[in-house]
C-alpha cells in the first residue's frame, strides 16, 4: 500500500507511519467488512536508489503487507524527499 506522508496542504495518510514499531498491529477492512490483521515484522528507511524492490514486491509464501512512503529529507530542486519508508508486516492466524 503506498501512501503520501504530507502534501502542501499538511499531513497526510502515512505522516505518522514512521512510528510504527515491531510487534505493532495493523488492521486492513476489506471491500466485504472482513479484518486481516497484520503484526509489523520490520521497518527500513531507504535511499530511492536503494530501494528494497526484491523485498517488497516478490511473492511470499504467507500473505504480507508492505507500507510505503516517502521519508528522510526533502530535496527542494527536485520536489522529492530522498528516501523511502518501508513497513514489512505478517499476517496474524
Amino acid at each position: 500500500v503506498l501512501g503520501h506522508v504530507d502534501s502542501k496542504t499538511g499531513p497526510a495518510v502515512f505522516f505518522r507511519l514512521e512510528e510504527l514499531v515491531e510487534g505493532d498491529e495493523i488492521r486492513v477492512v476489506r471491500e466485504d467488512g472482513s479484518v486481516a490483521r497484520f503484526a509489523v515484522r520490520r521497518s527500513g528507511r531507504y535511499d530511492k536508489a536503494r530501494f528494497p524492490t526484491n523485498d517488497v514486491y516478490l511473492p511470499t509464501p504467507d500473505p504480507t503487507l508492505r507500507l510505503i512512503t516517502c521519508a528522510g529529507a526533502f530535496d527542494r530542486e527536485t520536489g522529492h524527499y530522498r528516501d523511502n519508508l518501508v513497513v514489512f508486516a505478517d499476517l496474524l492466524q
